[in-house]
């Protein structure tokens, strides 16, 4: 996985993860990245400044002397706040419950689910794999598909 800063045409920073440049790259020109504040489709990478640690001798910036505060909290790659962290593991509890009774169908995920969709075989819930270009199609479809926010590995290469 790969950490992008990202920015849209209003201004607005934050990052995406991607598997790849390339995947970034197919998704922003499939139109499925979007500010999360905004909704702009218009987002592009923004200038990102290596993470160079500071002397262990040094005083943080915020906290030199003479140095007043600006009143904006400065973006930093420290430990995820606790707020964060309890959202991200209740997301990740939540999608382990969907999965509990969900069928894997692997590769098999685009054709099982325009199956159900189109009344060829009986409903169920299911989870597999998809491409962008794969998932973009069911979409247009009309098929109900949604991304998994976490990564899921195949049964058989659990261990």
């Amino acid at each position: 996985m790969i950490v992008f800063d990202l920015s849209c045409d209003e201004g607005h920073r934050f990052e995406g993860w991607f598997g790849s440049s390339e995947d970034f790259t197919e998704q922003r020109e499939q139109g499925l990245i979007a500010c999360p504040q905004c909704g702009s489709d218009a987002v592009g990478k923004a200038p990102m400044a290596p993470a160079v640690p500071r002397k262990g001798n040094r005083l943080p910036l915020a906290q030199a002397p003479g140095r007043q505060a600006t009143g904006k909290q400065a973006m930093t790659r420290g430990p995820i706040p606790p707020e964060v962290a309890a959202a991200l593991q209740n997301l990740a509890e939540a999608q382990a419950r969907a999965l509990k009774d969900s069928k894997w169908v692997g590769d098999r995920f685009v054709e099982q689910s325009r199956a159900m969709h189109y009344g060829e075989r009986p409903p169920e819930t299911i989870h597999g794999q998809a491409t962008p270009d794969e998932a973009a199609a069911l979409f247009e479809e009309g098929v109900p598909v949604a991304p998994l926010p976490f990564p899921v590995a195949p049964p058989e290469d659990l261990n």
